[in-house]
């Protein structure tokens, strides 16, 4: 669901000899098949990937014996969990019934990976969140370079090295962690040595929402590029807070379940800690940029508890409870506002966004707004005039002050 998070998926799978591809980026063609076999009631990430997957079929190569199409799944109200079904409808209605499609789901947070590839699940967990910290190291050096550009190469750079050690077969968990932690403080320096002027004059807007649309940049107009060229900074969840979240929901499901004294909640238990682990040294190197830039340490404590009163999320599930929970986390850090991500008609979407109404009275009027994207054009030039205004509003009265790195201009 992110560029970042895509590649690093394809590099493990290649670890293992399997011969993986993010596929192309998005264009008018990608629609154009999608609308092909949609009625227009799917939701605007579905047309987008079906399409993208469409585009490979007609490609002049494609050979149906030998190629596979990843797409999860996951449970909820989230029409996500009809991708897979509806994809393999299609393509045996095409005549591609030999087509595999692999789809792990988020019931057991994605255990089917591990099933099949022995310590795949755990390399992609540590591609996941390297792609994170990447993706974090230029939403923070991109609005305040001084060469337009650099940036983005340095960041293509470091996926590219990211790539190159995930994709390696062979390697021991021990030695494959030590050459990611390396490429990351390699990709730290590269970042360090952009030229860059960090001031304190820009507005910090948080960016949540549904997964897939506030990642793509096709999907939603180069959102976050947008905020930046409106003199912002954007703070965009990342994708490793989903994997929290189901990692807290199966455990949930256990415990509800009957099953809290049970070898499946001993081996989530287990997962969790080597998954938190992991994370903790990845983040490491970067321990001075991320000054005031920390994520959730604790996806209940720090998000889904503080959204409970709004969307409790042992009855709401998916994307609604992580953009509220996430919404207060990103004021008490001092953001000046924060938008919602969503594809037109989505059920998070629209849930969210009836209560960020009470959210945005309990966080001093913080300004929130929800920007819904499907295949038409869409107002987001405009309305973030409106938006950036009322933020540099708010900036200026707010109660919570940000925090920044020492090398920031105080």
């Amino acid at each position: 669901m992110t560029y970042d998070g895509a590649r690093a998926i394809a590099a493990v799978f290649r670890s293992v000899g399997i011969n993986a591809a993010v596929t192309p980026p998005s264009d008018d063609r990608t629609l154009e098949l999608a609308g092909l076999f949609s009625s227009g009631e799917e939701c605007y990430p579905q047309k987008v990937t079906f399409g993208d997957f469409l585009r490979i079929i007609h490609s002049d190569n494609f050979d149906p014996d030998r190629n596979a199409f990843f797409m999860p799944t996951a449970g909820g109200p989230c029409r996500f969990g009809q991708y897979a079904p509806y994809l393999r409808q299609v393509l045996d209605e095409l005549g591609y019934t030999s087509v595999p499609i692999i789809s792990p789901t988020s019931k057991n947070s994605y255990d089917g990976l591990a099933d099949h590839g022995g310590d795949m699940f755990r390399t992609a967990w540590r591609g996941l969140v390297a792609g994170d910290i990447l993706r974090k190291m230029l939403l923070k050096t991109r609005p305040y370079e001084t060469t337009p550009g650099a940036t983005d190469q340095v960041w293509e750079d470091s996926l590219d090295l990211l790539d190159t050690v995930l994709a390696k077969p062979n390697l021991s968990s021990r030695d494959r962690m030590a050459a990611i932690t390396k490429a990351l403080t390699t990709a730290r320096n590269m970042f360090h040595a952009v030229p860059a002027r960090y001031t304190t004059d820009r507005t910090l807007i948080g960016v949540v929402g549904e997964i897939y649309c506030r990642f793509n940049t096709f999907c939603n107009n180069d959102a976050v590029r947008k905020i930046e060229a409106h003199g912002g900074e954007a703070w965009l969840s990342d994708i490793a807070e989903w994997v929290w979240y189901t990692n807290w929901s199966q455990k949930d499901h256990l415990q509800r379940s009957g099953k809290g004294l049970s070898l499946p909640m001993l081996a989530a238990v287990v997962k969790n800690r080597f998954q938190r682990a992991d994370e903790h040294r990845l983040l490491a190197p970067f321990a001075d940029d991320f000054v005031g830039y920390e994520e959730p340490h604790n996806i209940f404590e720090d998000v889904l508890k503080p959204g409970w009163p709004y969307l409790p999320a042992d009855g709401a599930l998916g994307e609604m409870v992580l953009s509220v929970g996430k919404t207060i986390y990103l004021y008490n850090k001092g953001a000046d506002g924060v938008i919602d991500i969503s594809p037109f008609s989505c059920m998070n979407g629209i849930i969210s966004e009836a209560v960020y109404h009470s959210v945005c009275d309990d966080c001093n009027n913080m300004p929130i707004r929800n920007f819904y994207f499907d295949a038409t054009s869409s107002n987001i030039q405009r309305d973030l005039d409106i938006f950036i205004e009322l933020a540099r509003s708010y900036r200026k009265r707010k109660k919570t002050r940000r925090r920044y790195p020492a090398f920031f201009d105080h």
